[in-house]
């Protein structure tokens, strides 16, 4: 018979918890025991709990992933779940299993878990249902109480207003309570360029650009002044 694995998500985001949620759902002998969002909840359940595995979030309010991760029983083993590549090396010094970039497909999970195991373990035998390869090319966004997928080749633009983002696609426009800044964090950066605090675009989408602004689908977005020779050296590139 095989071991049950008891893991815990740690999160600060509620749309990343729910996507670990759903993956880890679909994969047979794993336990999720509970998910915290933040590392002050999830050191109470440890404490308590008898925990193998933790999905650790890295960037996140008062106590930050890795510092979580350093005062932690070195028995429980830990596979890093971030947007962040820049703390990978932090990651691995701290012995972690593995460390996944968001947004992270069920694939990329899967093996992350098979290093756990040290075992290989075939899609077939550890999944509950057969699935096609899966492709890093969307993002879950919550919006109106639900979790709606976004594929990236359908954003034209992404607007902060206040406290939420319009995210302006081919067909219709979501919005999501999440930051701007968050949103960046989990679009590939070779197809999406930040031209200003309130706005990204696709490179795709752009019809044209001078060094004021860019146009995208008959509409001037303007491009500021911290960003724009990142935006200028980005955009003569690629046209």
């Amino acid at each position: 018979m095989a071991k049950i694995i008891k893991c815990i998500i740690v999160d600060d985001e509620h749309v990343a918890r729910d996507v670990l949620e759903n993956h880890i759902s679909r994969i047979d002998n794993i336990i999720i025991t509970a998910t915290c969002k933040s590392a002050l909840e999830a050191f109470n359940i440890i404490s308590r709990e008898s925990i193998d595995l933790i999905f650790l979030d890295i960037n996140m309010p008062e106590i930050s992933g890795l510092s979580f991760a350093k005062s932690i029983n070195k028995n429980i083993k830990i596979i890093f779940t971030t947007a962040y590549r820049e703390y990978a090396v932090d990651g691995f010094n701290l012995q972690a299993v593995d460390y996944l970039l968001k947004p992270i497909s069920f694939e990329r999970l899967l093996q992350a878990i098979n290093k756990y195991l040290n075992e290989n373990i075939s899609v077939a035998s550890g999944v509950k249902e057969l699935i096609a390869e899966e492709q890093n090319d969307y993002i879950f966004v919550r919006s109106n109480r639900k979790m709606i997928k976004i594929k990236f080749n359908e954003i034209k633009y992404i607007e902060s207003l206040s406290d939420y983002v319009k995210i302006h696609l081919k067909e219709k426009t979501v919005i999501t309570r999440e930051t701007i800044s968050n949103i960046e964090a989990k679009l590939p950066q070779k197809n999406f360029i930040r031209i200003h605090r309130s706005y990204i675009v696709s490179i795709f989408s752009i019809d044209s650009y001078t060094n004021e602004d860019v146009e995208v689908c008959g509409i001037e977005l303007p491009i500021s002044r911290t960003y724009k020779d990142s935006v200028l050296n980005k955009l003569i590139k690629n046209y």
